[in-house]
């Protein structure tokens, strides 16, 4: 029996493990026979060795940094890479002129409320402050003093008005209960619980001043002006409730109605100071939010009702309907 190590078998050895310290890239070589070796580099520190002959081998041979200043080096090489792939596929890299002058052309809305939002970033950074011992300044009120003047003057046409306003909420909150009881269809009257309970808390948490020149009138809703919360309007809102109900049911002559009396019922709340002008602004907004709200609700617990059956908890699946 041969020695287990004699100088063939050592210088064999030594070249072999000289071999795998010097993969470095890809390469190959090609032995003297049909079958032929390939080297691949897998990634900065794998590399494996792949045989096409038909006993397939893969060698892999991983080599990691021996020291920190290597890994510090290898992290900064990897960040720099990220960042300019970064600007590199960033959005606004591919504008070209046409592309900003097609924004303003294709979407010139937008582009109006762009220019809007820098004009009032400089009002508002220029603005005098109202100081806390004057009362706030409102422009709708500005615009309406001639109205106020009037009605102040003539006590019999602001409570008329009053009135011909307080009818007005009877009939939106008729056809909000209507839609629920009679129709079966509750999205507005839940619509409306929505918007009185946020009304509630938002009207409670911050308490605007009543404003100055306030015509009260003991025929208005709330009946007899004893106290309210101003923020923000209820009126308007459980209006806006009312009139998208219409417009969805098709009820199209009902709506503008609807819609030409509540701008009526805008007029009057500032002449009379009723109301501020971001009460009611805020009122529109909240009749929009807390319709769209109800009837995402609706339809979860029709989901809901299609998940689990018929009925749900003992009560007729009519009841949770559109």
């Amino acid at each position: 029996m041969p020695p287990l190590f004699n100088g063939d078998n050592l210088r064999s050895t030594l070249n072999n493990r000289h071999h795998h310290k010097t993969l470095r890239n890809d390469f190959s070589h090609h032995s003297n026979g049909a079958s032929k070796s390939t080297v691949q580099v897998k990634n900065k520190y794998d590399f494996s060795c792949f045989s096409s002959s038909s006993d397939t081998e893969m060698i892999t041979v991983k080599k990691k940094p021996s020291t920190m200043s290597e890994n510090a080096k290898a992290v900064d090489n990897y960040n720099v890479n990220k960042n300019n792939g970064l600007f590199e596929k960033a959005y606004f890299m591919k504008w070209k002129a046409e592309d900003v002058l097609g924004v303003v052309r294709y979407h010139p809305i937008p582009c109006v409320f762009a220019a809007c939002m820098l004009f009032f970033m400089g009002v508002e950074y220029t603005l005098r402050m109202i100081p806390s011992s004057s009362p706030p300044f409102d422009l709708g009120f500005v615009v309406t003093l001639p109205l106020n003047q009037l009605l102040a003057s003539r006590p019999f046409l602001n409570n008329f008005l009053a009135g011909l306003n307080t009818v007005f909420v009877g009939m939106q909150t008729a056809y909000i209960l209507w839609t629920w009881l009679v129709e079966g269809r509750p999205r507005s009257t839940i619509s409306a619980l929505f918007m009185f309970t946020c009304r509630g808390i938002l009207g409670y948490v911050t308490q605007l001043p009543l404003p100055e020149d306030f015509l009260g009138s003991g025929v208005d809703f709330p009946v007899g002006n004893v106290s309210f919360f101003l923020f923000y309007s209820g009126h308007v809102a459980a209006s806006v409730i009312a009139s998208l109900d219409m417009k969805r049911m098709q009820r199209w002559e009902l709506a503008w109605t609807f819609d030409a009396l509540n701008i009526l019922q805008v007029v009057r709340l500032l002449s009379t100071r009723g109301h501020y002008t971001i009460d009611l602004v805020v009122g529109v907004g909240a009749g929009i939010l807390f319709d769209s709200l109800a009837g995402k609700y609706l339809e979860s617990k029709k989901k809901e009702i299609d998940i689990n059956g018929s009925t749900t908890c003992g009560y007729s699946s009519a009841l949770y309907t559109m």
